[in-house]
């Protein structure tokens, strides 16, 4: 299961109930950052979320609008938060500019308060641990190295405890290595193996996170069947010369991907204030109805359905 709290959805500017690009995803102890919009420290704060453990942003372009607030946040944790280290994730080009929003203006030239590491992403797995997977892989974005994340849980094997009971096996670690996938030697002799306790294989829930994009094509095989799809919609079709002119999506155009592939949940971001959120709904659900447009502040629980 993944957690999603949205931190600001607004396109390119603030309005008076939308702050900038950012958002957290967690799981279990993990937190990640995904961009940084100009007011997102105010957010954290005011969201309850707090600066614990969000040592983790990724970045999904170099754009103003999505990292502008990096210096605030660095500024906010000199002055009243401590933290061990801080690593951001972004494309080179991304990370040459933040580099000097940081070092250039925030530190000139001094210390950051903590090991502050600015790691190039590629295509492919960057992060991985025993029980989900973050990898990145490019968007087509206007003048910039755009990259969006793919959060992975690991599928399983559920432990059927019916089965367990029926075979007499003892709670403590028998049952804990059987999950593990380990045979195991009952204290009767009897030898019992994962296969005998475990249930059909279960794929782990995929979430998919695109920022600022000006086309879907390269995008369908990455989102295939992906529980939630987070995206961006910037303009109406009645719009769309804008829309390529500026390499940003219109809402059918988001609900045209979700569509084809197959996603379960469809979120919309970065909406515009030009328009009301009633009319980009309204384009989107016409093509996929299981869309719903992300309010900051909103919280979603990505999960996969028993």
């Amino acid at each position: 299961m993944f957690e999603i709290i949205f931190l600001g959805t607004s396109a390119s500017a603030p309005s008076i109930r939308r702050n900038l690009p950012a958002q957290v995803i967690k799981h279990e102890e993990h937190r990640f950052l995904i961009d940084c919009g100009e007011g997102t420290q105010r957010q954290i704060l005011q969201s309850g979320l707090g600066f614990k453990r969000l040592n983790r942003i990724l970045i999904t372009h170099g754009h103003l609008d999505h990292i502008l607030g990096l210096a605030g946040l660095l500024s906010t944790l000199m002055r009243w938060e401590t933290m061990e280290e801080m690593e951001i994730y972004a494309g080179p080009g991304a990370l040459d500019r933040i580099h000097d929003l940081l070092y250039g203006v925030v530190l000139r030239g001094g210390a950051p308060p903590m090991p502050l590491h600015l790691i190039p992403v590629q295509k492919g797995v960057f992060f991985e641990n025993e029980n989900f997977s973050i990898s990145a892989f490019p968007v087509v974005h206007r003048g910039s190295d755009s990259f969006g994340y793919l959060f992975e849980q690991k599928g399983r094997r559920p432990f059927l405890p019916e089965k367990a009971e029926e075979l007499q096996i003892p709670p403590g670690p028998w049952r804990r290595n059987l999950v593990a996938g380990q045979e195991v030697t009952l204290p009767d002799g009897r030898l019992v193996t994962p296969e005998m306790v475990l249930g059909d294989f279960r794929p782990g829930v995929r979430l998919a996170h695109i920022g600022d994009t000006g086309e879907i094509e390269s995008l369908e095989s990455i989102c295939h069947q992906a529980d939630a799809l987070i995206i961006e919609s910037t303009y109406l079709e009645s719009e769309a010369d804008l829309a390529r002119q500026f390499s940003h999506l219109t809402a059918r155009q988001a609900a045209t991907l979700a569509a084809r592939a197959g996603v379960k949940k469809l979120i919309l971001t970065h909406i515009s204030r030009r328009y009301r959120e009633k009319e980009v709904l309204q384009e989107a659900q016409a093509v996929f109805s299981e869309t719903v447009i992300a309010r900051d502040f909103d919280t979603y629980l990505i999960k996969r359905e028993e």
